[in-house]
């Protein structure tokens, strides 16, 4: 008993002395969470200073740009322009500028700067704003001179004189057949009939009538050219001659030349005023019983007569006859 207890003895401290090296090798136990050390910063901590400046310099104004309503677009004449399709035309929306910074400009007086023709300003992040250059179409120019429009060989329409600067449409109207709207380009619901525009002449047909223009001038080219024709059944006009015009427009009212808003007819033209030689001359009143009207003298060419006064018309006296002496050789028998 006594040698085992010796050996046990000795073996304790040696146990102490390995848990103890155990521990060293694990170190010491980790501090509570509440002990622990804030995260470094992964910024450096911006100088009071520096934010001082930045804030001085940054801008308070406002940031909404104001842009005026789109205003009306007009034709020479000062009226609405309207497309192919008959819708009011209007002209881009004029918005304030911006600075290189991209910050709506104002005045001296806080009025907003506008943009002009020639000065467009900055865009929201400071480029110069450069006008767009529109890009020119190509006209094409027809002259009608002396034309004929007649429909199904029959002349319905003479004295044609136009000069279109820049042809878009042509209009017929006819009677029984409506209007036909004829171009030398493509549009929605239009058919192609080739060979159409010939020299001087364009023939179109239209619900199985013969439509033909002809005039002394060439219209298009030296080579034939399709023309593309629509057939409006339901346009009516109150005239019972066929009528000729030209326009930008497709669609109903067709801006015939010289048309209004009014409830005058577009594209048929007053004509001008009778001579004086020609003018009907209403008859006087009859002058009353015992009046009458001397004669006028005669009024010269283009001049009117003037209308005279009644006059009363003079008792004639009576002329008692003288007895009538019988001669000699009355007497003798």
């Amino acid at each position: 008993m006594n040698v085992r207890m010796c050996l046990m003895v000795a073996l304790v401290p040696m146990l102490l002395a390995g848990s103890t090296v155990c521990a060293q090798e694990a170190g010491p136990p980790a501090p509570p969470a509440s002990t622990q050390a804030p995260p470094a910063p992964t910024q450096a901590a911006v100088p009071m200073k520096a934010k001082a400046k930045e804030k001085k310099g940054e801008y308070t104004g406002p940031n909404t740009v104001v842009e005026l309503a789109p205003a009306p677009m007009l034709d020479e004449e000062g009226r609405q322009r309207l497309d192919p399709d008959g819708k009011p035309m209007f002209n881009p929306p004029v918005r304030q500028q911006r600075d290189k910074k991209g910050h709506p400009v104002f005045d001296e007086n806080g009025k907003p700067v506008m943009q002009t023709a020639k000065e467009l300003g900055y865009d929201e992040h400071g480029k110069k704003i450069h006008e767009e250059k529109e890009k020119k179409v190509k006209a094409t120019p027809v002259s009608i001179s002396r034309g004929v429009m007649t429909v199904d060989g029959m002349a319905g329409k003479a004295a044609l004189n136009y000069d279109i600067a820049d042809l878009k449409y042509i209009y017929f109207y006819a009677p029984g057949i409506g209007i036909t709207v004829v171009s030398n380009a493509p549009f929605p619901g239009a058919k192609e009939q080739p060979g159409a525009f010939s020299d001087t002449t364009l023939t179109v047909t239209a619900d199985g009538h013969t439509l033909q223009l002809a005039s002394d001038k060439r219209l298009l080219g030296k080579k034939p050219e399709s023309a593309f024709v629509l057939v409006d059944r339901d346009f009516r006009l109150p005239s019972k001659f066929p009528v000729m015009g030209y326009g930008p427009i497709r669609k109903p009212p067709y801006a015939w030349p010289g048309a209004k808003e009014n409830a005058k007819v577009a594209g048929l033209v007053e004509p001008p005023p009778l001579p004086p030689s020609l003018v009907p001359v209403q008859l006087a009143k009859p002058c009353p019983a015992g009046q009458m009207r001397p004669a006028a003298k005669p009024a010269l060419p283009g001049d009117t007569a003037a209308v005279q006064p009644c006059v009363p018309i003079a008792k004639a006296t009576p002329v008692v006859a003288a007895p009538v002496k019988p001669s000699a050789e009355t007497a003798k028998n």
